[in-house]
């Protein structure tokens, strides 16, 4: 399987209602070696969605996104250059979708393949940071080690010893931070002994 590390920007929670306006992704082949970045904007179809509050959070505005192309025109350019980095295979189906917690990012994307008609083929195995952060910093707090109490990304990549350049949410800085994190994870399991 194929890691695709995602972060994806919107102009608020509601898919159908919002959009999204920026992806960010990082490509791993099965041994978490990075194949290759990706960011793009995206103008939103929906002006009128485009909340104050999410720009407070990812610090894009829609003048920021004036010559972005659509949606439309983004999906099939992403998708072709996950296609390219897969080892030139056609199919979607052996792609894991990771990311910090991951299933709004792919709500999200999925409502805009089915939005544009195009066909959903990725595979259904997910891996969210969140979820795994959670599980390991119970074992690693039941063994003794100090943890965060927040599963934020902030949170998780600061236990590591990483930390983001910006203030705001860069869709593909957050991807590769997530990326980062899911590694010292990877690295802990051979660590983890079970009695």
């Amino acid at each position: 399987m194929s890691f695709l590390v995602l972060d994806i920007e919107m102009t608020g929670p509601e898919p159908g209602w919002n959009e999204i306006i920026q992806i960010g992704a990082e490509f791993f082949d099965d041994n978490w070696r990075s194949l290759g970045t990706y960011l793009q904007n995206v103008y939103p179809e929906n002006e009128e969605a485009f909340s104050v509050k999410s720009e407070e959070v990812h610090g894009l505005s829609l003048d920021d996104l004036e010559d972005a192309p659509m949606i439309y025109d983004v999906l099939p350019e992403f998708e072709k250059w996950i296609k390219k980095l897969n080892a030139g295979k056609p199919s979607l189906a052996n792609v894991v979708i990771c990311g910090q917690s991951v299933i709004n990012d792919i709500n999200f994307l999925r409502f805009a393949y089915r939005n544009e008609k195009m066909k959903w083929g990725f595979s259904n195995k997910q891996l969210d940071l969140h979820t795994v952060s959670y599980l390991f910093f119970q074992i690693l707090e039941k063994n003794g080690k100090q943890v965060p109490r927040s599963l934020s990304l902030g949170s998780v990549a600061s236990y590591f010893g990483f930390e983001r350049e910006e203030e705001t949410h860069n869709a593909l800085e957050d991807a590769r931070l997530t990326a980062k994190c899911f590694k010292e994870f990877f690295k802990l399991i051979d660590q983890v002994k079970l009695v």
